[in-house]
C-alpha cells in the first residue's frame, strides 16, 4: 500500500513537473511575441501616441492577455496584426518573430524599408501592406509561405522583375502589385497558379508580351500603365530582335531603344562588295553635311517662333451651364521681355509640367490637347475633368484670377501640398506656373462629393444615404486631416476650407479631402473672405486660419451629416416639423436650441431614423460634432482625438479568417447605386 501511495505521489509529481515546463515555455513563447511587437512599437511609434494601450500593467501580462489594438491571438499566441491607417513610421523588421502570424494589415501607413521580414512568418496567410513607402526588390523567399492566400502590396516604391518563385504559391487566391516600379517580363509561370481570381500588375515598368491567357483571364486594366507590354488586345504588336536568338519582345513603337552596332552578314559563297570610291564618300558626305543644316536651319526657326506665338491656356468659358471644351480655345500671351516674365520665369520653364511622382507623367501639350469637361467652379478657380490621349483622366483646377504668388513661393506652397501622401487626401499630382496662367492637376475622383450624396435628389426616387456608410466618409475624411495636423504640428498650417463638397468619393467609395494648402496662395483676410468653408466663430475677430479653426469646420460637416441639412439654412426650432418656413440659423446653434428645447429626435434627418439600434450611435456622434463646434477653440479636441471618438462608436474591424478580404471593409452597397455627383476638389 505504501509503495502504491509512492508511486502514485512520483507520477503526480512529474505531472506537475511537466505541466509547469509547459507553462513556463508558453510563457517564454508568450513573452517573445510581446517583446517583438514592444520593439515594432518602439521603431514605428515613436511619441508612443498611435498604439497608446501597447501597455503591460504587470510582469505576468502578455500582449494577448491585455488584448491590445489591433492584436489577435490564438492559444495565447499571435496570429493577427491589424493596424490600417494609423500614421506607422519605420520598419516591420520586428515582425519577423512573430512564428504563428496568419494576418498582417499595415495598410495606407508609412513604413519602408524592404519586405524581406515577413518571408520568415511562415505562417502568414493574408498579407495587406498596400500603400506604404516599401523599397527594394519582392523578395524570392517569399516562396516559403506556403500558405498564403491573398497578397497586396500596391501603391509601394518596389522595383525589380517579379520574382518566378511566387509559382510556388499554389493556393494564392489575389495578388496586387500595381503602382510600384516593378520591370521586366509577365512571368509565364502565373498560368500554373489555377486559384488565382484577382491580378493586378497595372502602373509599373513591365515590358514583353502579355500571355493570352492571363489577359483574357484578368482583363486589360489589370495590365494598363506598362508602356512596354505589347501583344494583346489594345496593347501595342510585339516586334521580334534577331532569329537565331530567342525570340525578345519589345513595343513595335518604342519611344526609346538601346543603340546597336550594324554589321554586313556575308553569305555562304558570295564574296563581299568593294567599298566605295574617294569621290563617292565626299558626295555622300557634302549630301549629309546640306541635309544637316537645312534640317537644323528648320528646328532653330521652330523654335524661335514657338515662343515668340500665343501660347495656349485652359479656357472655362463664362457659362455656368457649359459642360464641354477644349483647354487650347483661348490663348493668352505668357512672354514679355524677351521670353521672360518679371518674376524670372523663363519660356523653357514655362513649357513644362511639374509632377511630384515620376510615374504617369505627360507634357502640357497633351494636357492642353485633351478633352475637357468643366465640373464647376469655386472661390479658387474652374475645376475640368480631363481625358488625356491614352485614356489616364485628371482632374484640373484652374486658379482664378492667376493668382499673384511670384514663383518661388508658389512652388514653395506646391511642394508643401504635394509631398503629403495620405489614402484620405487627393493627390496633387502636378503643377504649372506661368505670370498668367496657373494650373493645378489632382488625381480625378468619380465618385462626386458627400454633399451631392448628402443633398441630391431630395424628394421621392432618392436613395438614403445610410448610416454605415456616413460614419465610414466621415470617418475617412477625419483621417484625411488629421494626417494633414499631424504633419504639419510645428508650423500648424490648416487646411482652410473643410466642408462637404470638399470630400470626394474615389472609385472604391473611400472618402478622400481635398482643396488642402490652397488657402496658403491667398493674403489671411483674402482667405477668410473668398474661401467656402464653414468658419469658427473666433475667425471674425482674428482674421485668419488655424488647425482649431478646421475642427470647427469639421463638427459643422458632422452636423450636416447628422442632420441632412445644408448648412446654409435649417428649419425653426419653434416648429422643428414645418419645413418650408426656413430661417437661416447657424446650424450648431439650432441643434443646441433643438437638444434644449428636448425636440433631440428631431435633429436627425429623417433618412437615418428608419435604422434600427443605432440610436445610441447617433447621440454618441452627435456629442462629437458638439464638442468640434464649442465657441472656445481652446477646448476644442484636436482632430487625432476626434478620429479615436469616431473609432469609438464604431470601426469595422477586419475578421479573421481566410476569405478576409478588402471588399469586405467597403462601403455599403448604397453607394453603388449613386448617381456620380459634381466634385468639389
Amino acid at each position: 500500500m505504501n509503495s502504491f501511495s509512492s508511486s502514485s505521489s512520483a507520477i503526480l509529481l512529474l505531472s506537475l513537473l511537466i505541466s509547469t515546463t509547459i507553462t513556463a515555455a508558453s510563457t517564454a513563447v508568450n513573452d517573445n511575441d510581446t517583446a517583438a511587437l514592444l520593439l515594432f512599437r518602439s521603431q514605428t511609434d515613436i511619441h508612443g501616441t498611435l498604439l497608446h494601450n501597447w501597455t503591460l500593467p504587470t510582469n505576468s501580462t502578455t500582449a494577448c492577455t491585455a488584448a491590445w489594438l489591433g492584436i489577435k491571438c490564438i492559444n495565447h499566441r499571435v496570429s493577427a496584426v491589424i493596424l490600417p491607417s494609423f500614421n506607422l513610421r519605420g520598419p516591420i523588421t520586428a515582425l519577423s518573430s512573430l512564428p504563428f502570424l496568419r494576418l498582417l494589415d499595415l495598410r495606407n501607413n508609412r513604413l519602408n524599408g524592404t519586405l524581406t521580414p515577413i518571408t520568415q512568418c511562415i505562417n502568414l496567410k493574408l498579407i495587406y501592406l498596400s500603400g506604404n513607402d516599401f523599397s527594394g526588390e519582392i523578395p524570392p523567399e517569399i516562396s516559403s509561405l506556403h500558405r498564403l492566400l491573398r497578397v497586396d502590396i500596391s501603391n509601394n516604391n518596389l522595383e525589380g522583375s517579379i520574382p518566378n518563385q511566387i509559382s510556388n504559391l499554389t493556393r494564392l487566391l489575389t495578388l496586387h502589385l500595381q503602382n510600384n516600379e516593378l520591370s521586366g517580363p509577365i512571368p509565364r509561370f502565373l498560368n500554373s497558379l489555377q486559384n488565382l481570381k484577382e491580378l493586378n500588375f497595372s502602373n509599373n515598368e513591365l515590358f514583353g508580351s502579355v500571355p493570352e491567357s492571363l489577359y483574357n483571364r484578368f482583363g486589360e486594366n489589370s495590365f494598363a500603365g506598362n508602356e512596354g507590354l505589347c501583344g494583346i488586345g489594345n496593347l501595342p504588336q510585339c516586334s521580334y530582335i534577331g532569329e537565331t536568338e530567342s525570340p525578345q519582345t519589345v513595343p513595335s513603337n518604342p519611344t526609346s531603344l538601346p543603340s546597336t552596332s550594324t554589321a554586313t552578314i556575308e553569305e555562304p559563297g558570295k564574296k563581299s562588295r568593294k567599298g566605295l570610291s574617294k569621290g563617292g564618300v565626299v558626295a555622300i558626305v557634302m549630301v549629309n553635311v546640306v541635309a544637316l543644316l537645312i534640317v537644323m536651319s528648320f528646328v532653330v526657326a521652330y523654335y524661335c517662333g514657338k515662343y515668340s506665338r500665343e501660347s495656349y491656356s485652359m479656357s472655362g468659358g463664362s457659362e455656368c451651364g457649359k459642360r464641354r471644351s477644349s483647354y487650347s480655345s483661348e490663348k493668352r500671351v505668357y512672354a514679355n521681355n524677351n521670353g521672360g516674365d518679371s518674376d524670372g520665369t523663363t519660356a523653357t520653364d514655362k513649357s513644362k509640367l511639374v509632377f511630384f511622382d515620376r510615374r504617369k507623367q505627360f507634357e502640357l501639350e497633351e494636357l492642353l490637347r485633351a478633352s475637357a469637361e468643366m465640373l464647376g467652379k469655386g472661390c479658387l478657380g474652374t475645376v475640368y475633368k480631363a481625358v488625356l490621349d491614352d485614356g489616364c483622366t485628371v482632374a484640373v483646377k484652374r486658379l482664378k484670377d492667376a493668382n499673384p504668388c511670384a514663383r518661388k513661393e508658389f512652388e514653395q506652397y506646391m511642394d508643401v501640398i504635394g509631398k503629403l501622401k495620405h489614402p484620405n487626401m487627393v493627390k496633387l499630382r502636378a503643377y504649372y506656373y506661368a505670370k498668367e496662367e496657373k494650373l493645378l492637376v489632382y488625381d480625378y475622383l468619380p465618385n462626386g462629393s458627400l454633399h451631392s450624396l448628402l443633398h441630391g435628389n431630395r424628394g421621392p426616387g432618392r436613395i438614403p444615404l445610410d448610416w454605415t456608410t456616413r460614419i465610414s466618409l466621415v470617418l475617412g475624411a477625419a483621417r484625411g486631416l488629421a494626417h494633414i495636423h499631424e504633419e504639419y504640428a510645428d508650423s500648424r498650417i490648416p487646411h482652410g476650407n473643410v466642408k462637404s463638397s470638399n470630400v470626394l468619393l474615389d472609385k472604391n467609395g473611400v472618402a478622400c479631402i481635398s482643396d488642402f494648402g490652397l488657402s496658403l496662395l491667398l493674403n489671411p483676410v483674402h482667405a477668410i473672405a473668398r474661401l467656402g468653408g464653414y468658419k469658427a466663430p473666433e475667425q471674425a475677430e482674428i482674421k485668419r486660419l488655424s488647425q482649431k479653426s478646421d475642427v470647427y469646420s469639421f463638427g459643422v460637416l458632422l452636423l450636416e451629416v447628422l442632420t441632412g441639412k445644408a448648412p446654409s439654412k435649417y428649419p425653426s426650432p419653434t416648429r422643428p416639423r414645418v419645413e418650408e418656413e426656413e430661417l437661416a440659423v447657424d446650424l450648431p446653434k439650432w441643434v443646441r436650441s433643438v437638444v434644449r428645447d428636448e425636440w433631440t429626435a428631431e435633429v436627425f434627418d429623417q433618412e437615418l431614423l428608419r435604422y434600427k439600434n443605432i440610436e445610441e450611435e447617433l447621440v454618441s456622434m452627435l456629442h462629437v460634432a458638439m464638442a468640434c463646434v464649442v465657441p472656445q477653440a481652446e477646448k476644442r479636441p484636436t482632430m487625432v482625438d476626434v478620429v479615436k471618438l469616431i473609432e469609438e462608436i464604431r470601426v469595422e474591424q477586419s475578421p479573421l479568417g481566410e476569405d478576409y478580404d478588402e471588399s469586405r471593409n467597403s462601403l455599403s452597397p448604397s453607394l453603388a447605386n449613386t448617381e456620380d455627383g459634381l466634385p468639389g476638389y
